[in-house]
């Protein structure tokens, strides 16, 4: 157990302005050399990881992106809170717990795909890691005020838990299908036990003190 939580030597490099600027680049290389294409290869198909064995997909689902929508709002969130949670946590510790929590959402995302069928489903987008950056912004900085929309006032946690529930809603309900929320879902929850088995901390104990 010790072993587990030792800390790296802090450093604060600003490693997220370099995962910005590539999931930027891999946009770009999509506007080249088609969406299509670029896509195919890089995206998580669950068919393609079964018959041809792209395993690296499980990282490079969370560069590429459905459109410039998708992109901004993500790359929006990642600087809002990864820069400030890098701050916090030191950027070696950042790049392991979102490259770790991003690839065990796209991993437990292909076992739902798996399971129910849905082999030719894309998956694609850095949410997962992003929605685990967010718990740990709630975690680090609990009493936080972030303006939903810019208008609604809330608290970092009750933020954090209220985009669990409305995951848990559409997920399930079966609204918006096109949203992977399974994967939203599984970057909380292994933000969770990233939280639990490396700093020891309990969120919920974070949050009541």
């Amino acid at each position: 157990m010790n072993s587990i939580r030792r800390p790296f030597r802090y450093r604060n490099d600003g490693v997220i302005f370099w995962i910005i600027g590539l999931n930027i680049l891999v946009f770009l290389a999509q506007q080249v050399f088609g969406q299509r294409m670029v896509t195919t290869y890089f995206a998580m198909i669950p068919a393609a990881v079964i018959a041809r064995g792209w395993v690296w997909t499980f990282v490079t689902y969370m560069f590429v992106h459905g459109g410039f929508s998708h992109i901004f709002f993500n790359m929006f969130a990642l600087f809002i809170f990864g820069a400030q949670v890098e701050r916090q946590m030191g950027s070696k510790e950042f790049l392991l717990f979102y490259f770790l929590t991003g690839v065990l959402a796209g991993l437990f995302s292909f076992i739902v795909y798996y399971l129910t069928g849905a082999y030719w489903v894309r998956l694609l987008g850095a949410s997962g890691a992003i929605f685990a950056v967010q718990l740990a912004y709630a975690i680090f900085f609990p009493d936080s005020i972030i303006y939903i929309w810019g208008i609604l006032p809330l608290r970092a946690p009750v933020m954090v838990l209220g985009f669990t529930a409305l995951e848990v809603f559409f997920s399930v309900t079966g609204l918006s299908n096109t949203v992977a929320h399974f994967t939203h879902l599984a970057g909380f929850g292994f933000a969770w036990l990233y939280f639990l088995i490396r700093f020891g901390i309990n969120p919920i104990h974070a949050w009541r003190r």
